[in-house]
């Protein structure tokens, strides 16, 4: 199979605007939520003050640009960040970013006003569209490629990479930007979480999303917002890291919000993506742990039957920063290639060493959304 390569990452969170930055905030035990300033005072992590100026000086750089929402802002500037990281020199490359909610907040305003005075606003349904966001990127990169937006929720962003590797094995194109991008902080995306009893309750104070705990007693999720991508091309000159393996799978629904209790789709998908990558020389596994106790038991049961005794060291960053729903794949991806590059495993405050040094050759990702769509990949910094 035509090996794949990462030629950068890049992403717009509260972990910081600069690569050495994000590294830094992963290798301290602080995390990165507040409470909204409304009177129900919800658990959310929001970009940091400085990512949120970038923000405000590129809906201020050009008119065309202060009407989009946040998710589509997130991705454009994310995406400007990996393309300057690498060496492309042609314009000719496909763009698959995707999001779970998409426009959330301005599809949520462009209705309220129609609630109030029965009309519709002229810009309301483009820029309200899911794809909305690849197009804008292409537009603001001047891209020549196909543009394509969708959304398995949150697995989205892997399902974009998924999408770009079967591009560039096909020959249909050398180079994708792939990613996802999610701005869900509305009170009303926020109650849809609430309502399934799945959001963390006011209290915790010190890590108030224990996602990985396996022994909490209350579900502990957590929104963020986040846009995350990466540069995938053939060519290996300059690559960051190489994609080892990749698999993905579904599962018949047990109920809406849930996998089954083994994750039966986790063990489809990591199976299919071991059958390119030993399984002894997968190192770590930084998993999707959304913060839920059936979520979090689903994963490890599903990575204990893979496993068996040969369980790697287990990860995730939702408890530093949050679920990014449809973003969130990418954002660990990232969190996999910095431990790969430093040779440093960064565990969580619940029952693991949180720092560790040691020799990490292959790290394997885990996402999974609403209905069973979990896709798994595996890392490298070489193809040895």
């Amino acid at each position: 199979m035509q090996k794949i390569y990462i030629k950068s990452i890049a992403s717009i969170s509260a972990l910081g605007s600069t690569y050495v930055d994000v590294w830094q905030n992963y290798i301290n035990q602080n995390h990165f939520f507040s409470k909204t300033k409304d009177t129900n005072k919800n658990w959310i992590c929001e970009l940091l003050s400085v990512e949120k100026k970038i923000i405000t000086e590129l809906k201020n750089s050009d008119s065309k640009y202060k009407n989009l929402d946040n998710s589509v802002l997130f991705a454009i500037v994310a995406s400007r960040k990996a393309l300057e990281k690498t060496a492309w020199n042609s314009q000719n490359f496909g763009i698959n970013i995707g999001s779970s909610r998409g426009a959330t907040a301005l599809f949520e305003k462009h209705y309220q006003n129609f609630l109030e005075t029965s009309k519709a606003n002229t810009l309301a349904s483009p820029t309200t569209t899911l794809g909305n966001i690849s197009s804008w990127v292409a537009h603001d990169l001047q891209s020549n490629g196909p543009e394509i937006s969708h959304s398995i929720t949150c697995s989205t962003s892997l399902h974009a990479l998924l999408n770009g590797v079967a591009w560039l094995r096909a020959g249909m194109s050398e180079r994708f930007l792939v990613g996802g991008s999610e701005a869900p902080l509305t009170n009303f995306t926020i109650a849809q979480m609430q309502a399934m009893k799945i959001y963390a309750n006011s209290g915790g104070i010190d890590f108030p999303c224990r996602a990985n705990d396996f022994q909490k007693t209350k579900n502990s999720m957590i929104l963020a917002e986040t846009a995350a991508v990466c540069c995938l091309d053939i060519d290996k000159n300059n690559a960051i890291a190489v994609l080892c393996g990749i698999g993905f799978a579904t599962e018949l629904l047990e109920h809406n919000t849930s996998i089954s209790t083994e994750a039966t789709c986790f063990q489809k998908s990591m199976q299919m993506a071991l059958d390119d990558a030993k399984l002894e020389t997968v190192c770590a596994i930084v998993m999707h742990s959304p913060g839920t106790i059936k979520g979090d038991l689903a994963e490890l049961r599903a990575i204990e039957k893979i496993f068996v005794s040969k369980k790697p060291l287990l990860t995730t960053n939702k408890w530093k920063i949050g679920h990014s729903l449809g973003a969130s794949g990418m954002m660990s991806i990232e969190f996999a290639i910095l431990m790969l590059q430093n040779q440093t495993f960064v565990g969580t405050p619940f029952g693991n060493e949180f720092l560790v040094k040691t020799s990490l050759k292959k790290i394997m990702v885990n996402s999974v959304g609403f209905g069973g769509n979990a896709v798994s990949v595996i890392v490298s910094l070489s193809e040895n």
